[in-house]
């Protein structure tokens, strides 16, 4: 019987998932690849569209940027990974009301390397580039900045 070997996207996808276990992420392997399961240590959030971009830039400017996910499709749609969504129910409700996803309790997150129906989940900014993971209150600001600084361009262009 000839001898079989672990194909490199094997072995790579083995490496990911221990190098996620070893931050203390709980994840699942799945036939479309991994998933991180939210629990009190670590959440995500999910924006789509022109927010998602002007949210990035708000958390790169002020160096709060963290492990952040792009996923494929026609729409812009970034999933920012967050601690202490635990004790930040005022910042998720915010969230909730301009239109963000909040994931946590068990939710099922795609983790690269993952394969989609529509395509790649891929890393913006892995957990190796990223120097912290967030809080959720982070991101919240974050967004209530995208929404006055949209507001204001609003106000002058009028």
């Amino acid at each position: 019987m000839p001898a079989t070997f672990p194909s490199s996207s094997t072995l790579a996808a083995s490496d990911a998932v221990q190098d996620y276990r070893r931050r203390g992420w709980t994840v699942a392997e799945t036939a479309n690849g991994v998933c991180l399961i939210t629990d009190e240590q670590i959440a995500a959030v999910e924006l789509t569209g022109p927010l998602a971009a002007e949210v990035r830039r708000f958390l790169r400017a002020n160096n709060l940027s963290g492990p952040v996910i792009e996923i494929p499709g026609a729409e812009r749609r970034e999933i920012h990974l967050v601690v202490g969504a635990a004790k930040a129910t005022l910042a998720i409700e915010a969230l909730h009301s301009a239109g963000a996803i909040v994931h946590t309790d068990g939710a099922s997150i795609p983790l690269p390397p993952t394969r989609l129906s529509t395509g790649s989940a891929n890393w913006a900014i892995s957990p190796t580039e990223a120097r912290w993971t967030p809080p959720v209150v982070a991101i919240s600001a974050a967004v209530r900045a995208a929404a006055a600084a949209r507001h204001h361009l609003t106000d002058v262009a009028c």
